[in-house]
């Protein structure tokens, strides 16, 4: 009963930005729970490897290079998806970016890279989902293999301020409120949707942000009490989670996978 519950085998799950950090960490774990991964990135030769590592541990994925932000390319997207796969069952919004700067240093095209990139693409890739997670949604009611799955990637900065990234910071809120319309708008649609807050997980999005916010390596795992940087497969097992049966009575959540750093006095 409980590995059937978490049992992702004939889904296809879509990830965003899935060819590097968190978002293979995710992709990784889906797949080990038996999910066909869609890795879609803008970097055709990084997502081509993700998917080469993620079949050479024994799982089935393909990648698509396509840039998230572009309305006719993502409609197009999830058309192809749906035609070579069949289905789509799970989409993860995990494409994002960050730009340090605080908001009288901040460009106008500064802004709108990072709230296109973090926000705006979720709305994108979430609406032209949609009729494939209804079906996903009717098929889970029918058969009792779980709803139709949107997870969406927010951020501890979609809890605390912080003066070097207020682009990111307001995408991140964003994502947590989109995410509970979502949730509320499409649960009749046997559609669950939740957001995930990563604590500072190491990837390459924060290395570079400890070059470039001082005492920032030390200070995380002092402050965390796990005592420890995460890593992108701390995010594998909530993803497993979020995106199976297992979830079915769970919308609208934002969940924190941080070592503890958002509870931390």
């Amino acid at each position: 009963m409980t590995t059937k519950m978490f049992d992702l085998g004939g889904k296809v799950a879509v990830v965003t930005g899935g060819n590097g950090g968190i978002g293979l960490g995710m992709a990784q774990g889906l797949a080990a729970a038996g999910a066909h991964i869609v890795i879609v990135g803008r970097d055709a030769a990084k997502s081509e490897q993700a998917a080469a590592h993620i079949e050479g541990a024994g799982g089935r994925a393909v990648a698509l290079q396509v840039d998230v932000t572009d309305e006719a390319q993502v409609q197009a997207l999830f058309a192809q998806i749906a035609e070579r796969c069949g289905r789509i069952d799970i989409l993860v919004n995990n494409a994002g970016t960050n730009i340090r700067k605080p908001t009288d240093q901040l460009s106008l095209d500064d802004w709108r890279t990072v709230i296109d990139t973090n926000l705006t693409s979720a709305f994108l890739c979430s609406r032209a989902a949609y009729p494939h997670l209804k079906q996903a949604g009717a098929r889970g009611r029918a058969d009792g293999s779980g709803g139709g799955k949107v997870i969406t990637i927010g951020s501890m900065m979609s809890i605390f301020g912080a003066g070097y990234a207020p682009a990111y910071g307001a995408s991140k809120g964003g994502i947590v409120q989109f995410t509970r319309a979502m949730a509320a708008g499409w649960a009749a649609d046997n559609i669950q949707v939740n957001s995930v807050l990563p604590g500072w997980i190491d990837t390459d999005l924060t290395r570079r942000a400890r070059e470039q916010v001082a005492g920032l390596a030390e200070r995380v795992p002092g402050r965390t009490p796990a005592g420890r940087w995460g890593e992108p497969d701390d995010l594998a097992g909530i993803a497993v989670f979020l995106a199976s049966a297992a979830s079915d009575f769970v919308t609208g959540t934002a969940i924190p996978v941080d070592g503890g750093y958002s509870i931390a006095g």
